[in-house]
């Protein structure tokens, strides 16, 4: 059996508001919390559960998508008036040339996680 991942924690402020968003903002469905978690199912193996701490330390997540889910992405950061760039450094200046990618963003959240999205075209 290959290794891949199944699932991984994701510091936040407040899980379920975090969960909540990150969904919000991919497209994705957010069931609700399960004990402690709040788990957001992104495809058939991936599963990130976001966790409440005390002090959270971002991490950075990055996600390969088609042009069309990039598109919804972005729509709906613009329509939820979230700050995104295509620099890690400066996440909020608007742009989307990624320099590894033809189009590639970022964008954080109240944990300081920094997530970054990227399409082929």
């Amino acid at each position: 059996m290959p290794i891949s991942l199944n699932h991984t924690i994701v510091p936040a402020v407040d899980n379920e508001a975090a969960a909540l968003f990150f969904a919000s903002v991919m497209g994705l469905d957010y069931q609700g919390a399960d004990r402690h978690f709040a788990p957001v199912r992104v495809n058939d193996s991936l599963t990130l559960d976001f966790m409440t701490v005390e002090d959270p330390v971002g991490h950075h997540l990055a996600f390969d998508v088609d042009p069309a889910s990039f598109d919804g992405i972005l729509a709906r950061l613009r329509e939820a008036e979230v700050p995104f760039g295509d620099d890690p450094r400066e996440p909020g200046n608007g742009r989307i040339d990624h320099p590894l990618c033809p189009r590639g963003l970022y964008f954080t959240d109240d944990a300081g996680n920094l997530y970054e999205v990227m399409s082929p075209a």
